[in-house]
């Protein structure tokens, strides 16, 4: 798990320094500065400490941001590392650098605005409109006051203002790009072999030594993860709205405040032959004005709309708006029954016969009467939530010994889980969340045993949760696991040995030989579209020499074996579409606007003063 950290380093390092936000803002430097116990500080830069709580608030967002861009699967032990803390402090001291320089440059942002912004956000919204109860809320939920928040707010478009000013220098040369474009559009058809590990796994045998030496170099993959039991309370909208049935009366008042929202306008149905012409449309209309029951037979031999003639030019029904306007006007002018044209439109000449005609109505309260209570009850909800949520909050917190007064207070019912790790996807319900998880598994919940805060698992849900009971991450013993052990080694002596073999044939393949190799459906691949080729493979194809083909590569695939690919053909990138021009010219600026801001934040790291408590950092 720990190479994950090591293969996407940079990664990390880049992808997410403008996302971990410090504790301090623009108002707060030199105070923030000033007041921190120096006894907590990871580092420092130029001056500005970096706290051992901000470091484990990093560390705790970036996980999520790996779970997001590589699925839960992440392991939060995969931040344990020392290679991980090194990404996550280098962030940090990355972000410092930035954020200072952005003061320096006294990039801002006004009062008018940040209030712009506010106002237009639509998490805060309800309704289409800024609340403030949904506004106060929301940053609660997230532990932040409303001062921190729009301060925050100010860093983050300053921040961007910089980042802006500093790629917008970069310049991505133009023969370089259609180069790269190119390249990466280039066609290599490829074809498979595999050989497999499983057909070697006969040959393998393992004596206890082995065994146990792979057992103590590995250790870690036989520990069962540290595990906790939690009693939790949820405050949702719907299950307050449920709680505050909906009245008969309220129910009447709003159907009759939207009246017209129920309101069915008239509608027609109408048949027409569609032809090019003017004279052959006035044929057509005199020779079904003489035969109106034969108009749905000059429609399927005559009419043009290839939609509606075989069903003798019918159309449905439609109401005013749904078809261009000449013909909408001749159908509502028309009588039922009446046959009229020519109609001239932008498609050509309608010969129309209008069919039946469907009065306008209301919908009545008993056909609109699920929907309508459905939505009362949330909008019900919903403000009794915007109402309930800050003081909820409060309470579990102020009161962080006891989930009970809480749900003596809103009439929740406290809920007990099974037994849960730190790793997301293995819990079921509100509490598989990470930030949940995260708050659960830190030691004041622990230790104190004390509730979490109110954390907002979903739109209008809130959970608070306590720890009930607690085991320690504990080492199988080698006798439980001995059996995957040896499943373990056997496979890796088999890898060995198919990828041996795959090498000799590859040899073989080189010398122009018969390898005896089964060879998948040929196929062609870019760089764009690998088709499932690992990086490697995909690295290797295209690396493979051009001028003499077939050519062959050799990858290893792990427990599968060792693949083959064969290169049979190489064929020049397809012609791209304006929109893919225009895609790799952004990407290319993209590309050089990150290059320069690799170089700048390299010169501000080479000039800054940077100082890492490394025994704050490993006691964090």
């Amino acid at each position: 798990m720990f190479d994950f950290i090591t293969n996407h380093k940079r990664l990390i390092q880049i992808a997410f320094i403008l996302l971990i936000v410090p504790p301090f803002a623009f108002f707060g430097l030199e105070s923030y500065t000033g007041s921190m116990n120096r006894a907590d500080e990871v580092a420092r830069v130029n001056g500005i400490p970096v706290s051992q709580r901000e470091f484990e608030e990093a560390r705790r967002a970036q996980l999520e941001r790996l779970r997001k861009l590589f699925g839960s699967s992440v392991d939060a032990a995969t931040l344990d590392s020392a290679e991980a803390q090194e990404a996550v402090l280098e962030a940090l001291v990355s972000q410092r650098l930035v954020t200072a320089a952005a003061l320096d440059a006294g990039l801002t942002l006004s009062d008018d605005a940040l209030r712009q912004m506010i106002l237009a956000n639509p998490s805060f919204q309800r309704d289409g409109r800024f609340d403030v109860a949904t506004y106060r809320q929301l940053l609660r939920a997230q532990g932040m006051s409303e001062p921190v928040y729009e301060e925050r707010m100010r860093q983050d478009v300053a921040v961007g203002q910089l980042l802006q000013a500093i790629g917008e220098t970069a310049i991505a040369s133009r023969a370089g790009t259609e180069q790269l474009a190119a390249l990466e559009g280039q066609r290599r058809e490829i074809a498979e072999a595999l050989v497999p590990a499983q057909q070697f796994m006969a040959q393998v045998k393992s004596d206890e030594a082995q065994l146990k030496t792979y057992y103590e170099a590995n250790s870690p993959q036989f520990r069962v993860p540290e595990q906790v039991r939690a009693e939790y309370l949820v405050l949702s909208a719907d299950e307050l709205g449920r709680g505050d049935a909906v009245s008969e009366a309220e129910l009447k008042a709003a159907y009759e405040a939207r009246a017209k929202q129920y309101g069915v306008e008239e509608q027609r149905r109408a048949s027409h032959i569609l032809v090019k012409t003017r004279a052959e449309a006035e044929k057509l209309a005199a020779e079904a004005r003489k035969a109106p029951a034969r108009f749905a037979e000059l429609a399927k031999e005559h009419s043009q709309d290839s939609g509606s003639a075989a069903a003798g030019g019918d159309l449905g029904l439609f109401g005013r708006g749904m078809m261009v306007k000449a013909f909408e006007d001749a159908a509502f002018a028309m009588k039922e029954g009446e046959i009229a044209g020519p109609v001239e439109s932008e498609f050509g000449f309608h010969v129309i016969r209008l069919t039946a005609i469907q009065s306008g109505r209301s919908r009545s309260l008993e056909e609109v009467r699920k929907d309508l209570t459905a939505e009362l009850a949330r909008q019900k909800g919903a403000k009794r939530f915007a109402e309930a949520a800050e003081a909820f909050g409060h309470m579990v917190y102020e009161q962080s010994d006891s989930l009970a007064p809480a749900a003596q207070r809103f009439k929740l019912a406290i809920q007990q889980s099974d037994w849960l790790t730190r790793q997301p996807g293995r819990a079921a319900g509100p509490l598989d969340h990470p930030k949940v998880l995260s708050a659960l598994f830190a030691q004041d919940s622990i230790q104190a045993r004390r509730n979490t805060d109110a954390i907002e698992v979903a739109p209008n849900v809130l959970v608070a949760a306590r720890v009930v009971a607690h085991q320690p991450a504990t080492q199988r013993k080698f006798e439980e696991v001995r059996a995957q052990i040896e499943q373990r080694v056997r496979q890796q002596e088999a890898a060995k040995l198919a990828h041996r073999e795959g090498a000799a044939k590859l040899a073989q393949l080189e010398r122009q030989a018969d390898a005896g190799l089964k060879w998948s459906a040929p196929q062609a691949v870019t760089v764009r579209e690998p088709k499932g080729l690992s990086p490697e493979a995909l690295r290797k194809v295209f690396a493979a020499e051009a001028q003499k083909l077939p050519a062959h590569v050799g990858v290893e695939r792990g427990e599968q074996g060792y693949a083959i690919y064969r290169v049979l053909r190489i064929m020049a990138a397809e012609p791209r579409s304006e929109a893919q021009k225009t895609a790799d010219r952004t990407a290319a600026a993209q590309r050089a606007g990150a290059e320069q801001f690799e170089a700048w934040l390299a010169g501000q790291r080479a000039r800054a003063k940077i100082v890492v408590n490394r025994a704050n950092l490993e006691r964090k």
